[in-house]
């Protein structure tokens, strides 16, 4: 299994961080050691002094697939969940400012928060999934799939050029606005469609 993630994929995201709107898809990756799950607590990493929350849809991949045309795309996700991709944005920022990968800002363990994922015939329309990230109860980003500038289709269609899919891959398909900074004590919870889909305290 691996993660597959999409940065700047709304644009009132991308220009809160002064980043360029994108022509195409941004991805990176999280290795499977970056998963939290069960509603775990995550632990604040001793290599960053600004951690950021980024609350995520997250597709679930059904099957193999290779250049997936756009037509078929659909047939290659069977799950939807909710997820954070946690980023220290001092480190991202310091490792793009010298042109360098930001992985490491990325990729750490446990950075990939993951909610029980459901079928997508239990969520209606794909283009509207309502999503949003409470933190001590109040709500700090909240995101439409109508706003993503590339819809999911055209996301695994896209990746499948250039990555091969497999079953059980789970791709983060980007961060609405309202990235913000988290500290010890804070608690995360995760809405979709309304309905809670994991919490997450800070240690």
């Amino acid at each position: 299994m691996k993660i597959i993630a999409v940065g700047r994929n709304y644009v009132n995201h991308a220009k809160e961080l002064d980043n360029p709107v994108p022509e195409q898809p941004v991805i990176f990756m999280k290795p499977d050691t970056a998963i939290l799950r069960d509603n775990k607590d995550f632990y604040y990493p001793a290599f960053t002094q600004d951690l950021h929350h980024e609350v995520e849809v997250v597709l679930r991949v059904c099957k193999e697939g290779k250049h997936v045309a756009k037509k078929f795309a659909h047939k290659y996700y069977d799950a939807i969940g909710l997820g954070i991709d946690f980023t220290a944005r001092d480190m991202q920022s310091h490792l793009k400012a010298k042109g360098l990968p930001w992985e490491l800002s990325k990729a750490f363990d446990h950075s990939a928060v993951i909610s029980p994922l459901l079928p997508i015939t239990e969520i209606g329309d794909l283009r509207d999934i309502d999503f949003a990230l409470q933190k001590n109860e109040e709500t700090v980003q909240h995101g439409n799939t109508k706003n993503m500038i590339f819809d999911f289709d055209t996301l695994i269609t896209f990746i499948s050029q250039y990555i091969t899919l497999r079953k059980g891959d789970l791709i983060y398909t980007g961060t609405p606005e309202g990235v913000g900074s988290v500290g010890v004590g804070d608690r995360l919870e995760g809405l979709l469609n309304g309905q809670s889909m994991f919490t997450c305290q800070i240690k």
